[in-house]
């Protein structure tokens, strides 16, 4: 049977998204009926896992209209979820496609505050659920320390959960020091980890190596956005290639880099077929517009194609 995957999401978002022709200043705009999604990282990597035919449970704290929103639509889509009722309204975060020049604006509204007991609140119902894998994404609403997500590591180490976490800046580095399962560090974000302002192509191998050698996880994933992704362990590296295909939108794409990975390692997958699979999701989610995440079927096809040409594409410069 599956392992069990519980993702926690501490800033969930109702995000909305639509399309215009062309943004004008000051002009009243018509736009294209409005998309609604439950996002926010954590809910969008279980959204994803359903998509492959897996299921987790998400975790979340939700407040106010938006909330009930976010938890209709999360039952609409048969996803599991706990979620903790705080006082206050969900955020909203808006896309608006300009379809003229295919440019994607993204407004992200502030979170909703969260008390460092409301946190530790959706911890106990984690417990409650004893997972195998704990992934947590996206970023620390207000109300919190950027050191929580270090806190989350030392919890998921008492319960004897795998830790994967898809963050950020300080929240990031403060996890990484607890120690991690899995990282998918950008390049960016793989430079700070090792202390350095940038890194070159040639560099990020050792770079990601180091990070392991210093306990601060026993995987990383380095997401090189249409590049790829580099896998790398303690045994070595390797570059999976991302297919070229038409992009839509990024949004949900990390998020879905992210679900892929988790699945396969649910479903007892080795470690190239989980960046494989993780790398085709990442890719069919761009193929979409909008918040919208993958289509099944387009994952399946873009990993049928990685298995077999993804190593004459694999960057020989590393």
């Amino acid at each position: 049977m599956p392992a069990k995957i519980v993702t926690l999401t501490l800033n969930p978002a109702l995000d909305k998204s639509t399309a215009i022709g062309h943004l004008v200043p000051e002009q009243k705009l018509r736009c294209s009926p409005m998309r609604l999604d439950a996002g926010g990282g954590g809910i969008n990597v279980s959204k994803a896992i359903k998509r492959l035919g897996g299921q987790g449970v998400a975790v979340f704290p939700a407040g106010g209209f938006n909330g009930k929103m976010l938890c209709g639509l999360l039952e609409k889509g048969a996803i599991d979820f706990k979620c903790l009722e705080v006082p206050g309204e969900t955020r909203e975060n808006i896309s608006v496609l300009e379809t003229a020049s295919n440019a994607q604006y993204r407004f992200t509204l502030p979170g909703l505050q969260i008390t460092e007991n409301q946190a530790d609140e959706c911890l106990a119902l984690i417990k409650a659920i004893g997972p195998e894998y704990l992934v947590a994404s996206g970023s620390l609403p207000p109300g919190l320390p950027e050191t929580y997500f270090e806190k989350v590591a030392v919890f998921a180490k008492k319960i004897g959960a795998r830790f994967i976490l898809d963050t950020s800046g300080e929240a990031l580095q403060a996890a990484a020091d607890e120690g991690l399962y899995l990282l998918k560090p950008n390049l960016s974000e793989l430079s700070a980890l090792v202390g350095v302002e940038k890194l070159e192509m040639n560099q990020v191998d050792d770079a990601a190596l180091k990070i392991i050698q210093q306990g601060k996880c026993a995987v990383v994933v380095v997401s090189l956005g249409p590049q790829g992704a580099l896998l790398v362990t303690k045994d070595g590296f390797e570059h999976i290639p991302a297919p070229t295909v038409k992009k839509q939108s990024t949004v949900g794409a990390g998020d879905s880099m992210v679900a892929g990975m988790v699945w396969a390692l649910s479903e007892g997958k080795n470690f190239k077929e989980m960046a494989q699979i993780g790398v085709a999701c990442g890719t069919a989610a761009t193929m979409n517009q909008g918040t919208e995440l993958f289509h099944d079927a387009d994952v399946w096809k873009l990993l049928n194609w990685l298995q077999q040409y993804g190593d004459r594409y694999r960057l020989r410069d590393f």
